[in-house]
């Protein structure tokens, strides 16, 4: 009597070992996280990582609808010396009974995410092996982000940016003590430490109110200038920019000489070691980008942001990852470009919005798609506050948006606190992108970009109107009255461009 030959079962148990092999085997993805300031860095890893891990977004991720078994969960810090990102903590200020936007990046700081899905070749599977990625998400401030442009200029070169924007300022008023005070010291003069302090007061001082006046100026720094951390008070921040045009060659003992010396120790013992540390690790990047900010500021303003992107951008270093890697430093070989707070705007202008964006970082993606990096532009939610509404008047049709404009936001005269919504009309932008950059057609204050609080997910909200306004691109408030936004339930997400950007991030690394 014949008999069937049965091979054995490989499918060992995973031991110790196994996992040693599994996380030999496991490839990690290092995520930067960077952006100007006020661009929405805390808020979209926050939101990243609640669509994962809760598996709720809306719409959802694509990118992981087929795999099936797939698990994602939070793993201990794999930096040792590197503070955790206070996830739980963003995310209750954003699923409160009052919800409100967490407090920005002032500090470094990681997350790891591991996405986990059943062997799908025989050698994992005859191990009991998963497949598996780490995520390393790493943000940080965007004030350290101007940093990065100064690693290639020189105490002159910096010195003639920042006087020229001092000196450009929309209020002349803003800079008017700093320039006064650099005028009465001349490069030449002997080096004095109480001028040197009283300088670097006064340019700090110069750097905040610009940033509070002139949004679309939050490319001037140097970055600790505005969040110091441990180093207030330190010579390494106290500098300040020199007319050095006639004194090009520091003499010794001058305040020339003084100030270039703080300005390269600045470089050598700030930037420099954190580019090195974090920067040369990073295999992935996304910048975010407050745009819309920029656009309220016409023409210069995005004028302003193309250009400190442009320095900015400079030192990420991007190119294609092989096995050269192995020997050679990391690269940045894929970098997302997004256009923050894309829920400000109706849908229609979404494509416009990337489009901006796109002019904005172009000669910064054109070097890095010849370096081997692949770009691409998006617009931008992670945590979407409004609905979109069309609204028509005098049979003209209006994009609109609804949502709780936040606690002292003004909208047709009227100022909102922070519980009633609004139905607004931004504006729209151009079909065109060049036309935002051209003086003539844009204009300052030419959209109503209204600052909208977190969705209350868990109550609906009563419409502020007057019910006789007409639609105006300075943003009116509409209709009759009507129910609150509706954004889901608190166990939904939803978003704007999460999905994409995760795939276009962590696409090639999924089965």
């Amino acid at each position: 009597m014949s008999q069937t030959l049965r091979l054995p079962d490989f499918r060992f148990p995973v031991t110790d070992a196994g996992y040693v092999l599994s996380d030999l085997l496991t490839p990690t993805v290092r995520l930067g996280v960077t952006g100007l300031s006020r661009s929405g860095k805390t808020v979209f890893v926050t939101g990243l990582v609640q669509a994962l891990l809760e598996r709720n977004a809306v719409p959802e991720f694509a990118a992981l609808t087929g795999i099936p078994g797939l698990k994602v969960y939070l793993e201990p810090q794999p930096d040792d010396d590197v503070p955790r990102f206070a996830y739980e903590d963003h995310l209750a200020a954003l699923n409160g009974a009052e919800p409100h936007w967490p407090e920005s990046t002032r500090r470094i700081s990681q997350l790891r995410l591991t996405c986990e899905w059943p062997a799908q070749d025989y050698a994992r599977r005859a191990l009991g092996l998963p497949h598996r990625l780490h995520i390393d998400i790493i943000d940080y401030p965007g004030e350290w982000l101007i940093d990065l442009a100064l690693l290639d200029q020189s105490f002159a070169e910096w010195s003639a940016d920042a006087l020229h924007y001092a000196q450009t300022s929309a209020d002349p008023t803003i800079a008017r003590a700093f320039l006064e005070f650099q005028t009465a010291h001349p490069a030449t003069e002997p080096a004095d430490e109480a001028v040197a302090i009283d300088g670097a007061r006064l340019f700090k001082a110069y750097l905040a109110q610009s940033r509070e006046v002139e949004p679309s100026r939050a490319i001037l720094g140097p970055g600790r200038f505005l969040l110091p951390g441990d180093l207030e008070g330190s010579p390494l921040i106290t500098f300040f920019p020199l007319d050095v045009e006639k004194d090009k060659t520091a003499r010794s003992g001058s305040l020339h000489a003084l100030l270039e010396r703080r300005y390269e120790s600045y470089k050598t013992h700030v930037v420099e070691p954190f580019f090195k540390k974090h920067f040369s690790r990073l295999d992935r990047q996304i910048v975010l980008i407050d745009v819309l900010t920029a656009l309220n500021g016409g023409a210069k303003g995005l004028s302003d942001l193309e250009h400190g992107l442009e320095g900015v951008l400079k030192a990420f270093r991007p190119g294609a990852n092989s096995w050269l890697s192995l020997l050679l430093p990391r690269r940045i070989d894929r970098i997302a470009f997004a256009a923050t707070k894309a829920d400000h705007i109706h849908l229609t202008s979404h494509g416009r919005l990337e489009a901006i964006l796109e002019k904005a970082v172009s000669r910064a993606t054109d070097r890095s798609q010849i370096a081997g990096a692949e770009t691409q532009t998006f617009a931008l939610a992670a945590l979407r506050a409004t609905e979109n509404v069309d609204k028509v008047s005098d049979g003209v049709t209006y994009h609109c948006v609804r949502g709780r404009p936040a606690s002292g936001e003004k909208v047709d005269g009227r100022t909102f606190n922070g519980t009633h919504a609004a139905v607004v009309f931004p504006g729209d932008l151009p079909d065109d992108p060049l036309q935002a950059f051209d003086p003539d057609v844009a204009r300052v204050g030419q959209y109503a970009f209204t600052r909208f609080a977190p969705p209350n997910r868990t109550a609906a909200a009563q419409v502020e109107h007057d019910g006789t306004s007409k639609p105006k691109p300075w943003g009116a408030t509409l209709g009759a009255p009507a129910p609150g936004v509706d954004v889901g339930s608190r166990q939904d997400w939803p978003h704007i461009g999460l999905d994409r950007i995760f795939a276009f991030l962590f696409g090639d690394h999924l089965p």
